[in-house]
């Protein structure tokens, strides 16, 4: 591929420095160099220039973005590995390929949920807190001081067994927790085995058994408040939720009122309904002790963000050597 043959890649955000200077290598690259969000007008003028644009999960490339595309736009690859906030049937009528990043999150998403299930019934970031905090003196070990809920012996529920969910599974098996699981398809015997897992058709059912529920579905239109106050009114008071997927899976404002009420006993969120906005009503929970809050860092490592960037490399110089590239997100899968 000559110089003159690079396609023009507009990246959105700031990727790791081993990337951005592999993008520049092989494409002709505008970088982000502050990594300031761009607004839907610096889009716009990017996807009217652009062969490749490379967005990640803040940005919203909806169809009226999609339109103002130029004819040179081709390739929409994602550094995401969820593609919500993209409109991939917009981009098919436009011509336009979408690619994301899969199974390279998945191990680092799959720590973070169980850090959240450790940290919410052991209270560690209250206990962290009040050694940070020079206003109170710790007066030593005391019996009943500090008291949070044993891990082991309980039971997970996982609300989408994809490869998120099983490697989380994996690890609760190693910590003592029994496996169950709702999917919209019930994995192989040989994962069921080895994980001594059960597996629930009816969401409802297993909701109300299980001592922990970690959320690991995508987000789609069919699952938008997949965990609605309904369904959040059947967990057991002295059960807890982790969600490391996606806010909108949640009825944040339900989850909020259960949480006040004592209906369910604590939560874990690394995502939200609004982000970067996260509801006062959550912090002053969080302040309580009821809920650990984290800033959507469930995939933050290096490690990762590189991987990632390798996928986004690979598909743009598989779509652009004339093959289909090995991420390609079909249309209507939603």
């Amino acid at each position: 591929m000559t110089q003159r043959q690079r396609p023009k890649v507009y990246i959105t955000r700031k990727l790791p420095d081993i990337v951005e200077t592999r993008m520049r290598e092989l494409f002709d690259a505008t970088l982000n160099i502050d990594d300031s969000p761009r607004s839907q007008e610096e889009l716009a003028a990017a996807v009217a220039e652009a062969d490749v644009l490379v967005p990640t999960v803040t940005d919203r490339i909806d169809a009226a973005l999609i339109e103002q595309a130029g004819p040179k736009l081709k390739l929409i690859a994602s550094f995401s590995n969820g593609v919500d906030n993209i409109d991939v049937d917009a981009a098919a009528r436009r011509g336009i390929t979408v690619t994301n990043t899969p199974a390279v999150l998945t191990e680092d998403t799959a720590d973070m949920t169980l850090a959240l299930i450790l940290a919410v019934p052991r209270r560690l970031t209250e206990g962290a807190a009040i050694l940070a905090d020079r206003r109170h003196d710790w007066a030593g070990w005391s019996p009943n001081w500090m008291l949070g809920r044993r891990i082991s012996g309980k039971r997970i529920g996982i609300v989408g067994m994809g490869r998120i969910g099983t490697a989380v599974a994996r690890r609760a098996k190693a910590f003592g927790l029994s496996i169950h699981y709702h999917n919209r398809h019930r994995v192989s015997a040989e994962t069921e085995a080895s994980l001594e897992a059960t597996y629930w058709d009816s969401l409802d059912q297993m909701l109300a058994r299980v001592d922990f529920v970690s959320v690991n579905c995508p987000s789609t239109p069919a699952t938008y408040h997949l965990l609605s106050a309904r369904r959040l009114q059947l967990m057991q008071p002295t059960s807890y939720l982790v969600n490391t997927a996606r806010g909108g899976i949640v009825d944040e404002t339900a989850l909020i009122k259960y949480l006040r009420e004592g209906r369910i006993a604590g939560a874990g969120l690394d995502v939200y309904e609004n982000e970067p906005a996260i509801n006062p009503k959550l912090v002053k929970l969080a302040s309580e002790g009821k809920v650990v809050l984290l800033p959507h860092m469930g995939s933050a490592t290096l490690e990762s963000r590189v991987d990632m960037g390798e996928k986004v490399i690979i598909n743009i110089r598989t779509f652009f050597d004339g093959h289909r590239p090995p991420d390609r997100v079909l249309p209507g899968r939603n």
